[in-house]
């Protein structure tokens, strides 16, 4: 069987020719059709307005600052400096409550211990833990990141593909077994954070032993987590059982590094603009990791893991800067890989001359990469970067300075130790919720707290309603 429906649009006509449908079936699919047509045409908004109206987009300055909304004691993102010229450029910093990220970073490494957990006490307390308080928030920890039974036939029962998904689910789900849900007092708002950075790790190391197994039909093993292990030790037994201790410390590192990035990246904002309603945390940390999941915040890095794969293909010599450089401005130039124009990995909104954690992460990897027998990959991705950012100077003929991002190095790292890329965001999720919970409580517990609402221009003229049967 076969049917055709024409109908103009603006002008244009359109044919639909389907075979072996019911027609109910055909007049569904043509209905949103139609319905995604008409919604092109309704959201063509005349760039012009947007500066007639001196409307920040994407919460930007004309300069590329983030337009300033809200005050934090948490974390503070510097990549430049006002000076009486304007703003200039400068080596990036990360502060965790007011301490430099540099700093507590190699102080663990020198150390040789974990450090996520002192960490999260640092940005959800506001202070830094002595050997006692540090023991015991560990053993807290601990304590909860076993899950009850029913959580964990849920994820059974979901055997979702998108461990984020399952994520979200599991963290809504949360709210039916809290006794006080919807209490916002401090105590059980860091009752409920606590509980949350707990049972992350468990969470999505479940999620993807269950994806593993009814996706690729491995065998089922579900690990629970161990008493007296960091939540990086934890993770990775639960995920993979064998690892090295360089991996578990490469890995506490990482969560270190991505444990909190100021109130103004997309998903600790979309958890403060939440919380500011005085929903629940549930809902509110939910609505985070949604936020996260996307290709442009937390999803790149999977996108600079897949890019790298790419280009270790298509470029046969390594080494060769020229073969590099022109494939490269291709890639610019949306001739080349994806045809987004983008080299994934280069750039952020805030960092100019360099990102902090890329830093460190490249300048710690080095032992990692020799315990794997990586050093070739390693340095072709090293040149990649140094040839991305000439090539982006060339191609966009700007002087807008760029640099490689957290996530040029970080899935890297996460391939060298063996881990899936199925969980490299949700990773990320497992370090920002630390952040996340912070900064709800921060929202929630300031003087003259406001629900936060931006505005936004109608560029529509009024039109005059029609009724139906003149239609």
């Amino acid at each position: 069987r076969q049917m055709c429906i024409r109908d103009s649009i603006y002008g244009c006509s359109v044919f639909f020719i389907c075979t072996f449908f019911h027609p109910k079936d055909l007049e569904r699919e043509y209905i949103v059709y139609k319905l995604s047509e008409c919604a092109k045409q309704a959201c063509r908004i005349d760039n012009e307005l947007f500066t007639k109206y001196n409307v920040k987009r994407g919460l930007r300055n004309e300069d590329g600052t983030g337009v300033l909304v809200g005050l934090t004691k948490i974390g503070n993102v510097v990549g430049y400096e006002r000076t009486e010229e304007g703003l200039k450029p400068i080596p990036g910093k990360l502060f965790y409550r007011g301490y430099d990220l540099d700093d507590i970073a190699h102080a663990l490494l020198k150390e040789k211990r974990f450090g996520f957990e002192e960490v999260a006490y640092l940005l959800l307390s506001g202070e830094l833990p002595d050997s006692e308080q540090l023991a015991a928030f560990k053993e807290l920890i601990n304590d909860n990141m076993p899950l009850d039974k029913k959580t964990t036939m849920n994820i059974i029962d979901l055997e979702g593909q998108n461990i984020m998904n399952i994520l979200a689910r599991s963290v809504l789900e949360m709210y039916t077994f809290d006794p006080n849900p919807d209490d916002i007092s401090r105590d059980n708002l860091m009752r409920q954070s606590i509980e949350l950075i707990s049972k992350f790790p468990t969470i999505i190391a479940y999620a993807y032993s269950i994806y593993r197994h009814s996706i690729h039909g491995r065998s089922l093993h579900i690990r629970h987590p161990h008493e007296n292990l960091s939540i990086a030790e934890n993770f990775l037994y639960m995920i993979k059982k064998d690892y090295t201790p360089l991996e578990a410390r490469m890995l506490d590192l990482l969560l270190v590094l991505q444990a909190e990035h100021g109130g103004g990246n997309n998903s600790t904002f979309t958890v403060r603009v939440t919380s500011s309603t005085r929903t629940d945390t549930y809902s509110s940390i939910a609505a985070g990791i949604g936020s996260l999941k996307g290709p442009l915040h937390g999803g790149a890095n999977i996108q600079v893991v897949k890019m790298f794969h790419h280009l270790k293909e298509v470029i046969s010599d390594w080494t060769n800067v020229d073969e590099i450089d022109t494939y490269l401005m291709r890639m610019l130039r949306k001739e080349a890989y994806d045809g987004s124009g983008l080299i994934y990995g280069i750039g952020h909104a805030v960092y100019t001359i360099s990102d902090p954690r890329a830093v460190l992460l490249k300048e710690l990897a080095s032992e990692l990469v020799a315990e794997k027998g990586c050093e070739k990959e390693f340095a072709f991705l090293e040149l990649l970067e140094q040839r991305a950012i000439e090539c982006f100077k060339k191609v966009k003929g700007t002087k807008k300075q760029v640099c490689s991002n957290v996530d040029f190095y970080s899935g890297f790292i996460y391939e060298m130790m063996g881990l899936p890329m199925e969980i490299y965001t949700p990773l990320f999720a497992m370090a920002r919720i630390v952040g996340w919970t912070a900064h709800r409580i921060e929202e929630l517990n300031f003087e003259g707290r406001r629900i936060i609402r931006p505005a936004y221009k109608n560029v529509l003229d009024e039109v005059a309603y029609t009724p139906i049967v003149e239609r």
